[in-house]
């Protein structure tokens, strides 16, 4: 279809689909195939099969991992189809991309279980209705050996060894096990399987999206756009936002703790996490990039928007408004909030009335272990009636009513038993 042959308004709703998808993306391969499938689509009315592989081995969705998800959702807002793809196959592998050595395989009981945690998450940002999930054991399980040996003869080793990760480890003298190189090959099969016309992963996977044109191409089938989205960092600003470093937002998080840690984020990452992770339009991002570069838009408010719409996002208007009154009144105004959770303390817990200041934590439920509270002791994160402890080692006689404080967001209210 050439484009001259497409009417004005159809040229326009082309050009307004490339704009949205062009968003906050890193690369496209190729870009000219991609506007042609836009416009067949178009014309036609027939909606583009839009995928995305989730390898369920961390199940726990953070603002990170969002990023394509955002992006799928553009596209079903554009009237498209996503294929959403849970590795319940290759995940039993794992994704060696980034690795320096081979990965754990999991169990199929544990892939069962993270996808279902997955499936709970997305949906609070993806339309139901317009996902189509698939585990990708339905057409690889099937597989004889003879189409396993068929597949593997389409690539050389030479070509897999292209990948960073397999070339570093190969020079490092580091080991590569077969099934390894599979991963590649099972990713790219799923898009044959599925026919898909675009699919998206972050610049990491570009070797792993690539190798779905490769294959379908192999199989005598059309050919996928790859559209690479970039990582995003963590709170710290430096690092790729990761569970482990602890510089993430869980999109499960409560309201309170989703809004304050998104007041951390660095100033200048607050337009890029806009960009990437959020739902504004692009006339709102313009309007908010060019006010913060002017001066007219102050970097506090913005943030406060910006930890604002996460909330919405995921926990809805109304907690929205409460958590940024929660954060005004205990970090704007220094005051304690209105409602504190009031916690139980067993008897049992104490000694003679009295507790040491780390198992008071502890019980409480504030740290999750006597470690992690001497370290905020230590680094003077915790009040009790507001007042600060700096000695681990302190030894507290507890009363009803008593407010303990780690940090800016956890509070409980003594309650003995």
């Amino acid at each position: 279809m050439k484009w001259e042959e497409l009417t004005r308004e159809q040229q326009s709703e082309v050009e307004r689909q490339l704009e949205w998808i062009r968003r906050g993306v890193v690369e496209i391969v190729p870009e000219e195939e991609l506007k042609h499938k836009i416009a067949r689509s178009v014309v036609s009315g027939k909606p583009l099969k839009v995928k995305l592989g989730l390898d369920p081995s961390a199940p726990d969705i953070h603002v990170g991992h969002t990023v394509v998800l955002q992006k799928l959702r553009q596209f079903q807002q554009l009237g498209h189809q996503v294929q959403l793809i849970i590795g319940d196959f290759t995940g039993r592998i794992g994704d060696p991309t980034g690795k320096s050595e081979t990965r754990k395989q999991l169990t199929e009981e544990d892939v069962k279980r993270n996808a279902e945690t997955y499936k709970q998450q997305i949906y609070k940002i993806l339309d139901p209705k317009q996902t189509e999930v698939y585990y990708n054991s339905e057409w690889l399980s099937p597989l004889t050996f003879a189409d396993v040996v068929e597949l593997s003869a389409k690539l050389t080793v030479a070509r897999m060894l292209e990948r960073d990760d397999f070339s570093k480890r190969y020079a490092a003298g580091q080991p590569i096990h077969i099934h390894e190189f599979f991963y590649p090959l099972m990713q790219g099969y799923d898009s044959v399987a599925l026919e898909s016309d675009i699919e998206l992963g972050g610049t990491d996977q570009k070797f792993n999206l690539l190798m779905g044109r490769t294959l379908q191409k192999e199989y005598g089938k059309e050919t996928q756009i790859a559209i690479m989205l970039p990582l995003l960092e963590g709170l710290d600003g430096v690092n790729k936002m990761s569970k482990s470093l602890g510089n993430y937002i869980g999109i499960d998080e409560q309201p309170n703790e989703i809004y304050g840690k998104a007041m951390s984020i660095p100033d200048e990452l607050m337009v890029k996490y806009y960009e990437l992770a959020t739902d504004i339009s692009n006339e709102e991002l313009q309007q908010l990039r060019e006010g913060l570069a002017s001066g007219a838009v102050h970097p506090r408010d913005a943030k406060m928007r910006l930890a604002g719409t996460f909330v919405r996002m995921y926990h809805g208007e109304a907690a929205a408004q409460e958590a940024e009154r929660h954060f005004v009144t205990v970090f704007q105004q220094r005051a304690l909030p209105d409602e504190i959770e009031e916690i139980a303390l067993p008897a049992s817990e104490l000694d003679g009335g009295k507790i040491r200041i780390v198992k008071l934590l502890v019980a409480l439920g504030l740290q999750s272990s006597n470690s992690e509270a001497r370290r905020s002791v230590q680094q003077g994160a915790v009040r009790i009636n507001e007042q600060r402890i700096d000695d681990p080692n302190a030894e507290l006689t507890p009363q009803d009513g008593d407010i303990v404080q780690v940090g800016k967001r956890k509070f409980a209210k003594v309650k003995l038993g």
